[in-house]
């Protein structure tokens, strides 16, 4: 999450330091008006381009953080199968066990034993 709040404040300050780059060129520029609209539509197509570039790098590590994110929790629940999987093995193993002390119980005829 800092991540994406550290890229947000980047890209802010980074529009509103071309705007305020762009404002200060018009307001000290010594050309004419045709040159200074020149100049406004360069600026504002590599402002453009620039942004363009910044968007398409975040998506390529949104993109990227997503995948890892997938595969972990593809891992994650591997693990917590494998694990379930094993409680269930333990406990048919105790319930055998339990069942079989049971029935010896009922043959020698004596009291039901208390489950450990």
């Amino acid at each position: 999450m800092s991540d994406r709040d550290e890229f947000g404040a980047f890209l802010v300050g980074f529009i509103v330091g071309g705007l305020t780059g762009a404002v200060a060129a018009l307001l000290f520029a010594p050309q004419s008006g045709e040159e200074t609209r020149a100049l406004i539509r360069d600026k504002s197509i590599e402002l453009r381009d620039r942004a363009s570039h910044s968007a398409e790098e975040a998506l390529a590590r949104a993109e990227a953080a997503a995948a890892e994110a997938r595969q972990r929790a593809e891992e994650y629940a591997k693990i917590a199968r494998d694990r379930a999987n094993e409680l269930a093995s333990e406990v048919r193993e105790r319930g055998k066990s339990a069942i079989e002390a049971v029935r010896k119980t009922k043959k020698d005829g004596g009291e039901t034993p208390t489950p450990a």
